[in-house]
């Protein structure tokens, strides 16, 4: 699997799979997830509202992942996964990593050969940059897939872009 990052904005990569940094409720927010919903249009939203109809009191767990239309992105898919909160007490590690193991085996499993991630949980949900890149790599490097060839971490800043490409590197 090729890995490699990259500057520019998720909503624009013509890749089969985006990977939404969403929250537990699915239903957009703030940063990526907004602007994955605003870029994409209605139609992921009404899927995620199915979605979560499905889902265990209707929130996605945190590490886990699941698959949407992509509207009008010029990606196929969605893949939302909800990345755990930062903790300077507690070591939620396992479920960031979780949100990429799990992505991309919602990816593989629909056959995407090109998938994008952003930074989950270095934004709002407040995870220092640089462990965050090393942990995504990380937990991209160990996933076992059979379709995915390519894997895209798409940063919107200089910083998170350095902090990935150091982790890929490193």
């Amino acid at each position: 699997m090729d890995l490699r990052a990259v500057r520019g904005d998720i909503t624009q990569v013509d890749v089969d799979v985006v990977v939404n940094a969403a929250n537990p409720g699915l239903l957009g927010g703030g940063g990526v997830d907004g602007a994955i919903h605003a870029a994409g249009g209605p139609s992921i939203l009404a899927e995620c509202r199915a979605v979560k109809e499905r889902l265990p009191g209707g929130r996605l767990p945190r590490g886990q992942a699941v698959a949407t239309t992509a509207g009008r992105l010029p990606a196929r898919w969605v893949v939302h996964t909800a990345g755990p909160i930062w903790s300077a007490s507690r070591d939620l590690s396992e479920v960031l990593r979780s949100c990429y193991v799990e992505s991309l085996r919602v990816a593989d499993g629909l056959g995407a050969r090109t998938v994008a991630f952003p930074a989950i949980s270095a934004g709002i949900y407040g995870w220092p940059l640089s462990d965050a890149a090393r942990q995504a790599v990380i937990a991209v490097r160990s996933a076992s897939v059979e379709h995915v060839q390519e894997v895209r971490f798409v940063l919107f800043s200089d910083e998170a872009l350095a902090a990935f490409e150091a982790a890929l590197t490193g």
